[in-house]
């Protein structure tokens, strides 16, 4: 077999990526050598590769599902924004300047080529590429500039799907308009609609599938079933309000508050401790959400300066500090980390855009200063003798003056800080960290158990994906529109684009 899909969307979040990494295990499964690509991913959730390339965390997980080796090509260009108009760029896994809104439609020409490139070449080292789209391919407004939905379609002659979300309502209507909005050439690549996030009786649902179809001339392949539980390794911000785990099943509870940050990444960071039976996840936007909490993280973040700033604005400064004064625990993750510091210094203006020295929170004794030139990388060692493993991306250097070491960090009473992130996914080290910051906050009865694996966790949840796709989609169906393309003489819906 031999040829690729893009699973293309009727909003953000309706399901896209969800469907590209079910549809690359399955048909990992069958024995297919399948690999993930989404041409751009405007995310602060990003992963390393085993050769040090940054790529978005979601086609990381793509490529874990598919049985692939992760790499630059699968993700070849990273939006990463650090405010609503300005965005750090990263190509083919490297570090690229910035771009601001102003001047984004001038630079896509050189995205979109250095796109291209990596799905070609993708194309000619395995037999199926599964592509994701970006937001929703009726974006009209952009499509003359577009190389990630039916831009790169027409490019790789993709038969494209269509997936929404009926748990958001209205999810004829946008099919049907997603449809209806693109020109003749685009609509020819359009090939089925999927369903997503279905609660209920089918049954009362076949009508509308049916009319559907009857109106567009493309059938809907598939209804896929309310799931809970798939929220693990999601890169999404809009999908932070679901990620509450609340799993007691004995002893004490250990509370972990996560502090929301206008601009957080890496969030999958605090995903293992949310899979711990016992330990309660939750997200928070405002200080009164501290009282209650045995542990408080504050996590990376894209904008370090400006986050900080946030912090103080909104009360949780003081609150942190009397937190820590009375010996109750803080862990901070890069950004988060640099915050609990004595200050951080942007000479250049490489993470703020203002050439300027704030003072940090002032409960780790580190500096942080930014540069221009981004780390990435994937460390290892021990802590208490147990082995853990992260992955770092930062501009800025941190010096550590004092304090316990602690993964090339440090902790100092209550305050605990690194660069590593994903180092929670070590089953040993975080159980032995949670015992030790339980300890801390005085939640003597709380006990880690000692069975629980990330990585047996996400290889279940992955295999349930495929087995949704093969017992919720037609896959036969599937198969040929992957080996043959998109069928000929397919009706085109009006108005149809200008």
């Amino acid at each position: 077999m031999k040829g690729g899909l893009l699973v293309a969307g009727t909003t953000s979040d309706a399901g896209k990526t969800v469907l590209t990494t079910a549809l690359c295990r399955w048909l990992s499964r069958q024995g297919v050598a399948v690999a993930p690509y989404k041409a751009q991913n405007m995310s602060n959730n990003s992963m390393v590769t085993a050769d040090g390339a940054e790529i978005g965390r979601a086609q990381w997980v793509q490529a874990v599902a598919a049985g692939a080796e992760p790499e630059a090509a699968m993700n070849p260009v990273l939006l990463k924004p650090g405010s609503d108009r300005r965005s750090h760029v990263v190509v083919m896994g490297r570090s690229s300047g910035e771009l601001d809104a102003a001047s984004f439609a001038g630079e896509r020409s050189a995205l979109a080529e250095a796109a291209y490139a990596a799905f070609d070449d993708l194309r000619t080292r395995y037999d199926v590429v599964v592509c994701e789209g970006a937001g929703s391919p009726a974006e009209i407004n952009l499509r003359r500039f577009d190389y990630v939905n039916m831009g790169l379609a027409q490019h790789g002659r993709l038969p494209t799907l269509v997936i929404g979300d009926i748990d958001r309502g209205g999810v004829f209507a946008s099919m049907f308009g997603t449809l209806a909005l693109l020109d003749a050439a685009d609509q020819a690549l359009v090939s089925g609609f999927v369903v997503n996030k279905f609660r209920g009786d089918r049954t009362l649902l076949a009508p509308g599938l049916d009319m559907l179809s009857a109106v567009t001339g493309r059938r809907v392949l598939g209804v896929l079933p309310w799931q809970q539980d798939l929220w693990l390794d999601s890169e999404d911000a809009l999908d932070l309000d679901g990620r509450r785990a609340s799993w007691a099943v004995d002893d004490e509870v250990l509370r972990v508050a996560v502090v929301r940050l206008p601009r957080i990444s890496n969030f999958t960071d605090v995903d293992a401790l949310g899979l711990e039976p016992n330990v309660d996840v939750r997200f928070i936007s405002g200080p009164g959400g501290l009282a209650d909490a045995d542990l408080v993280v504050l996590p990376g973040t894209r904008a370090t300066v400006e986050d900080l700033a946030w912090l103080r604005a909104h009360g949780f400064e003081q609150p942190l500090r009397r937190r820590v004064a009375a010996g109750l625990p803080v862990l901070g993750i890069c950004g988060g980390f640099q915050m609990l510091g004595e200050t951080v210094d942007d000479p250049t203006g490489v993470e703020s855009a203002q050439r300027r020295r704030v003072p940090g929170l002032g409960l780790l004794p580190v500096h942080t200063t930014f540069g221009a030139q981004k780390r990435l990388g994937t460390p290892s060692g021990s802590w208490r003798g147990m082995p853990v493993s992260g992955y770092e991306i930062h501009h800025g250097t941190v010096r550590v003056r004092a304090g316990e070491p602690f993964l090339d960090g440090c902790r100092s009473g209550a305050a605990w800080g690194t660069l590593w992130h994903g180092a929670l996914e070590s089953d040993a080290f975080r159980r032995a960290l949670l015992a030790e910051l339980a300890q801390q906050a005085g939640r003597t009865g709380f006990t880690p158990r000692a069975d629980t694996s990330l990585a047996e966790a996400r290889a279940q949840r992955l295999d349930l994906l495929g087995d949704l796709v093969a017992e919720h989609l037609d896959t036969e169906t599937l198969l040929q529109l992957i080996e043959h393309g998109a069928p000929g003489g397919m009706r085109c819906v009006p108005p149809g684009a200008p």
